[in-house]
């Protein structure tokens, strides 16, 4: 199958639903054998089957990221299935809204192993078999909330700002050894993840409203937009972009 990422593996954390389940179906369509890993089996399974039936090559790897053994399973088996893996997207995320004085070290401790350890664990797991075929495509998902603070987040703006900062400080250290490494900062997206988050800060008195955000960045962003920019940034249209932040937030950060 031709494509952009014709030739490559790419594993996809959180890529069962939303930005990483489109990510999933877009890189199996530009050609990537896939391993889809996530901690939904259901929807797993449901992703890897529509790839496969359009032709594509996907398998589906169970994995709670925030666990390391069960990482290090995952990216093993994905391994022995499909080979060395070329690229990575980083997509697994989660988020808690509420009042900063409100939220427990029990918070902080989740967000931060969902957020960022799993983005560590699974890089760490999967760079030796970049560094050996002397180059790799890494794509971390930030937000546009690792430099815009939102009310009722800080927590989550914490995490995103080490994904961003994680993104960078990899492609520094592995730039002379063939690795790339970015992050896509999207907006609010349109995803079941996205409209918990709307109806939480809604349940807190901040308006995130479609109507609220037009001013900001116009609409809610579609989760395809997402795969797309991961899509380019893994890709080796993006050859010579290492360590960026792609803003996918239609003006949010830059007005």
């Amino acid at each position: 199958m031709a494509g952009r990422l014709a030739g490559k593996v790419a594993l996809i954390s959180g890529g069962a639903t939303g930005a990483g389940g489109a990510a999933s179906l877009l890189f199996a369509a530009e050609g990537a054998r896939v391993a889809v890993m996530d901690i939904n089996a259901p929807a797993g399974e449901a992703v890897v089957a529509q790839i496969l039936q359009a032709g594509g090559e996907a398998a589906f790897f169970h994995a709670d990221v925030s666990q390391r053994e069960q990482v290090e399973q995952a990216v093993a088996g994905a391994q022995a299935h499909f080979g060395p893996i070329s690229v990575l997207f980083n997509h697994a995320g989660t988020i808690i809204v509420k009042p900063f004085l409100d939220t427990t070290d029990e918070d902080y401790d989740r967000l931060m192993d969902i957020n960022v350890k799993s983005m560590f664990m699974v890089t760490r797991a999967v760079l030796p078999q970049m560094l050996a075929a002397g180059k790799g495509s890494i794509v971390c998902t930030a937000s546009i909330s690792s430099v815009a603070a939102t009310p009722l987040e800080v927590l989550y703006c914490m995490t995103k700002g080490a994904c961003a900062m994680l993104a960078r400080a990899v492609a520094v250290e592995y730039r002379d050894r063939g690795i790339r490494c970015n992050a896509v900062c999207p907006g609010f997206i349109d995803t079941p993840h996205g409209q918990r988050e709307i109806k939480a800060l809604a349940e807190h008195g901040f308006d995130a409203t479609v109507d609220a955000l037009s001013v900001q960045q116009g609409r809610l962003c579609q989760p395809e937009e997402v795969a797309k920019a991961a899509l380019f940034l893994a890709s080796d249209d993006a050859s010579f972009v290492n360590g960026a932040h792609l803003f996918v937030d239609n003006c949010f950060t830059a007005a």
